[in-house]
């Protein structure tokens, strides 16, 4: 019940309505006239609207309040306290807790404690030392690229040659739209790339298309970007992951993440990287023994599989000016 309500409501009591008749007014059931009256009426009996809406928001901001599940618990605010100062997240502390001692409290709860008056002294101790929840951007309306083939559709079996593509860009303050085209195999974590100097969706086809003929791939995977809308004329089949699911292309997203741990890291701009620097730190990830690979490296396994031809003709074909080795 709202302030006019409890305005029209004290006016048709002192009127001598009865409260069935009021509570047919007001459009609400007689027992909540009934409980509005005992709950909210002064010392001396009366119901005075003034008086009752105070009430009603003294019990409403009091009701509940950011952080009362761990406040109103001083032996689990102690707990939650000295895990914090181990430098242990709320998940941890939460999945611990449940473990040990079976009380369920969920890692939300605590960092509603945390982001709240009665706890921000202790975010020092999280990770991202971040006093309030970070304010998720809003997602870009997307628009269907046309003819794409969604990747359930993509065909089964060890014969297949699968590869998975994306675009290593520069960051969004460099205001440039420099980046370059990866295209990693699946099997084999054979990794190869070049540089482009924009992301017009003819540039990404042509950049693709130089890529994978040099390559003897089946079919490729790409996200939903505008700058893959002219894949018809990559020269090869494409499917398309879901819409906001980069999981679905896990190798040349693990790949990628490499390239900026090892070589070039974010807030990097492109434009400093030539295709030879590309080139060189694309071999040496694929010259790397990997354990997924019985301890050989991508080109070993890329020669046995039937990806490359020669390890000569496809640096060649990349402008690599050095000598590879295996």
């Amino acid at each position: 019940m709202d302030e006019y309500k409890r305005d029209r409501m004290e006016i048709l009591l002192r009127s001598g309505h009865r409260q069935k008749d009021i509570a047919a007014v007001l459009k609400v059931d007689k027992g909540t006239i009934s409980r509005e009256k005992n709950r909210r009426k002064r010392e001396n009996g009366v119901y005075d609207a003034e008086t009752a809406q105070h009430k009603a928001r003294v019990k409403r901001l009091h009701s509940k309040y950011q952080g009362m599940k761990v406040e109103s618990n001083p032996d689990l605010k102690k707990t939650i306290i000295e895990e914090l100062e181990k430098f242990r997240s709320p998940d941890e502390i939460a999945g611990r807790l449940k473990k040990e001692t079976g009380l369920i409290i969920g890692k939300d709860a605590i960092y509603k404690w945390l982001y709240s008056a009665f706890g921000q002294r202790y975010c020092q101790y999280l990770c991202s030392r971040r006093h309030r929840r970070k304010k998720q951007a809003k997602k870009p309306k997307r628009e269907m690229i046309k003819h794409r083939i969604p990747l359930f559709l993509r065909p089964k079996g060890e014969n297949y040659r699968h590869a998975e593509g994306d675009c290593f860009v520069s960051p969004k303050r460099a205001k440039t739209s420099a980046s370059a085209f990866l295209v990693c195999e699946k099997t084999t974590q054979f990794l190869s790339g070049k540089r482009m100097p924009n992301l017009k969706p003819a540039v990404v086809a042509s950049t693709a298309r130089t890529i994978v003929t040099s390559l003897n791939l089946d079919t490729l995977t790409l996200d939903n970007g505008q700058e893959n809308r002219e894949h018809l004329m990559m020269g090869i089949a494409a499917y398309f992951c879901d819409p906001y699911s980069p999981w679905q292309k896990p190798h040349v997203e693990c790949n990628i993440g490499l390239m900026r741990r090892w070589f070039i890291p974010k807030k990097t701009d492109l434009r400093k990287i030539d295709d030879i620097q590309l080139q060189e730190y694309i071999h040496i990830l694929n010259s790397k023994y990997r354990k997924s690979l019985g301890y050989r490296n991508a080109y070993e396994a890329a020669f046995e599989r039937g990806i490359i031809k020669s390890l000569p003709s496809f640096l060649s074909a990349m402008g690599v000016a050095f000598e590879g080795r295996i």
